[in-house]
C-alpha cells in the first residue's frame, strides 16, 4: 500500500516580537484515497465513518459535508486550473483515535495518473473549528519527484490571535516516501516571525504499527489541543499583543498561481 504511518516529531519557533519554541513527538498517517476501504477490511484497529481506535471519517476533511472527497479535491484541482485524469490522491493528516481528532494543518497530495504530482491542498483549521484551504498546483520541475517542493501564498485566514493576517507563508514539502516533511515559515514585512514543522519516518500501516502509536501517544490529539493552548498562555505571559478574531470571507478556498 501507498498509505502508511508516519512516526515523527513537530517542532514550532517564533522568532518575535518575544522568542519561544516547542518541540514533541506526534505522527500522521498518509490516506490513499482509494485505499481506505481495503484498509477498513485489513485492519481490525481502523475504520472509516464509525468509530474504531483509529478511524478516517470524511466528513472530518474538505468541506466537511461527507461528500465524496475525491469530487471535492478533483473540483479544488480542476479551479486551480488542473485537469484531474483520476490518478491517486494521498492526505497527510491525523486519524481519530477514540473518536477525536483535531488538525491544524493537513495537506493533500494530488497525483496525476504517471505518478506525478499535480496538486497541493494545504488545508488549515483553527480552533474556531473555522477551516481554510490554500490550493497551489506544482510546477514542472517539481513535479516528477525528489527534490524539495517550494510554494508560498498570502495568508488568507486567520489562525492564531497572536499573528496577524498582513502575512506570507513559505512552504517546503518532502513528498512522502522512507520520510516527509512539511515546513510552514510565516514572516510579515519586517521579516521571518515564525516557522512550524512535522517530520517523519515511514512505517507500515498495521495493527501492529497501530497498537504501537495508540501506546505512545494515547490522546494525540488533546495532546496537539493542549500544546496550542500552553503555547498561547506561554505568548500571552510574554507580554505579546493579542489580535482580535477575524471570520474569513468566501467560500474558505484560495486558489494561487504555481
Amino acid at each position: 500500500m501507498k498509505s502508511a504511518l508516519y512516526a515523527g516529531e513537530v517542532f514550532h519557533q517564533r522568532f518575535r516580537p518575544r522568542a519561544h519554541r516547542l518541540r514533541y513527538r506526534i505522527f500522521q498517517c498518509l490516506f490513499d484515497l482509494d485505499e481506505i476501504d481495503m484498509m477498513t477490511g485489513k485492519l481490525r484497529l481502523f475504520s472509516r465513518n464509525r468509530f474504531n481506535l483509529f478511524s478516517f471519517h470524511d466528513k472530518d476533511f474538505a468541506d466537511r459535508s461527507g461528500a465524496p472527497l475525491r469530487v471535492q479535491i478533483e473540483a479544488l484541482m480542476i479551479r486551480a486550473g488542473q485537469e484531474p485524469d483520476g490518478g491517486p490522491i494521498r492526505l497527510l493528516t491525523m486519524p481519530r483515535m477514540l473518536g477525536h481528532v483535531f488538525n491544524p494543518l493537513s495537506v493533500w497530495f494530488c497525483h496525476r495518473r504517471d505518478g506525478s504530482l499535480a496538486t497541493l491542498i494545504y488545508e488549515v483549521t483553527n480552533t474556531f473549528k473555522e477551516r481554510h484551504s490554500y490550493v497551489i498546483p506544482v510546477t514542472a520541475e517539481h513535479a516528477a519527484g525528489g527534490v524539495l517542493i517550494r510554494q508560498a501564498c498570502d495568508k488568507s485566514f486567520y489562525v492564531s490571535p497572536f499573528m496577524d493576517l498582513d502575512m506570507r507563508y513559505d512552504f517546503t514539502v518532502e513528498p512522502p516516501m522512507e520520510r516527509t516533511r512539511v515546513v510552514v515559515a510565516g514572516s510579515d514585512a519586517n521579516g521571518p516571525l515564525i516557522v512550524a514543522a512535522f517530520q517523519g519516518e515511514r512505517r507500515e500501516l498495521s495493527d501492529g504499527a497501530l497498537a504501537k502509536a495508540f501506546l505512545r501517544h494515547p490522546l494525540l490529539s488533546l495532546k496537539v489541543v493542549a500544546g496550542i493552548h500552553v503555547e498561547a498562555l506561554w505568548l500571552f505571559l510574554k507580554r505579546v499583543g493579542i489580535r482580535r478574531h477575524v471570520a474569513t470571507g468566501g467560500d474558505g478556498v484560495s486558489i494561487v498561481p504555481a
